[in-house]
């Protein structure tokens, strides 16, 4: 009876608890509350600033974008940057204030991260070397936001860069991040000026010095077209022959333009190409695959094939090459360009001098493929007998 008349020694404890933590809460919030809170206003105030300075910046890039694209990429780097870094700073003074409010004491904590920083720092050499080589990457301009480079095997337009890592974007709209450790080798495709490349194979039969005459004039007028005028940086070059595979020839035109702008230019010249050939009557010539419609002939070369072609493989391509030709150049031009290349196909499938008759002398193409059915219904009949 005695014992149950005494207070319970755990609720007076539990009341003092409270009190305390009552008595600290109102203390906390009329003496350091306020203080953190000022802190985190501060620590708004001045991101906010640099937010801002970092938007000046960016519109300062993009009205030299037209006129000066490499000091357009330097000042987006340098923004990206100055708000990376900021940020970071910011964030760690704040950090270290509000702890000190909150009765932390920073100075152990500072010492004690110091020691296991070193420890840090052996077992994470590679964050160092991110950083040393961002560094690097940044005093001598090895490449800028916006940039198209060739960094770590892969290849794609530089969206951001810290200190620490690159990230990457390809055509694919894939977004690589890479860290600056792994840039060991860049290739910059958007320094000074690119060079727009492109080959066009054309049948040995075509007159070379007409096939370069009319390259010319053609990449000249898309090289002065109001479009391209201020993309293109000089004229086009087409040297010549450059190389010859059977009956194919290669020849090749280059046109110095601006850095990331050879894509579009290199899509009308391919179309202007192509008009001027149509126009000129060369256009069967392009079209024909391989060497005139042989592609066996490159797949003995790449080992694919050991054996010649089938009569069959070969009027199969050459019933191609006349749809191709009737397609461009209409049925009647098709036909009295086409008859110069008869004999070559009637040779190729093995036909006795009697045999050919019928192809070689075609007038017309739809003389042709009957010429061809024809061969390839005695064909069929002799494997039958």
């Amino acid at each position: 009876m005695v014992l149950s008349i005494l207070p319970a020694q755990d609720d007076l404890h539990f009341a003092d608890v409270l009190r305390d933590w009552h008595r600290d809460a109102l203390t906390f919030v009329e003496k350091d509350l306020p203080k953190v809170l000022f802190f985190v206003f501060i620590a708004f105030l001045l991101m906010r600033v640099v937010a801002f300075f970092v938007k000046r910046m960016r519109r300062l890039a993009d009205r030299h974008s037209t006129d000066d694209p490499r000091r357009a990429a330097e000042i987006r780097t340098l923004a990206a940057i100055l708000r990376a870094t900021a940020y970071g700073i910011i964030s760690f003074l704040v950090l270290l204030n509000v702890l000190s409010q909150l009765g932390i004491d920073t100075k152990t904590l500072l010492a004690s991260a110091g020691v296991v920083g070193v420890g840090i720092g052996l077992g994470a050499q590679s964050l160092f070397k991110d950083m040393l080589n961002g560094i690097f990457i940044l005093i001598e301009g090895q490449y800028n936001v916006g940039d198209t480079v060739t960094i770590a095997s892969l290849t794609g337009t530089v969206e951001d860069l810290t200190l620490r890592i690159t990230k990457l974007r390809d055509g694919n709209g894939t977004l690589y991040f890479i860290p600056n450790s792994q840039v060991a080798t860049v290739s910059n495709l958007s320094r000074d000026f690119t060079i727009a490349t492109m080959s066009v194979t054309v049948d040995a039969t075509a007159d070379p010095d007409k096939v370069i005459h009319v390259l010319r004039q053609t990449a000249l007028a898309v090289r002065h077209d109001a479009r391209f005028e201020n993309i293109a940086l000089a004229d086009p070059d087409v040297p010549g022959v450059d190389a010859i595979s059977g009956r194919v020839v290669t020849y090749p035109i280059a046109i110095r333009v601006r850095t990331n702008q050879k894509d579009a230019i290199l899509r009308e010249l391919r179309r202007c190409i192509i008009q001027a050939f149509e126009q000129t009557g060369a256009a069967a010539v392009m079209l024909a695959r391989g060497s005139l419609g042989n592609p066996w002939r490159f797949e003995r070369l790449l080992g694919k094939r050991d054996s010649d072609p089938t009569r069959a493989e070969i009027a199969a391509e050459l019933r191609w090459v006349i749809d191709r030709a009737e397609e461009h150049l209409g049925v009647e031009r098709a036909g009295r360009y086409l008859r110069k290349f008869y004999p070559w196909y009637a040779e190729t499938m093995g036909l006795s001098r009697r045999a050919q008759q019928p192809l070689v002398t075609a007038p017309t193409t739809a003389h042709a493929r009957l010429a061809i059915e024809a061969l390839l219904a005695s064909e069929t009949a002799q494997i039958a007998a």
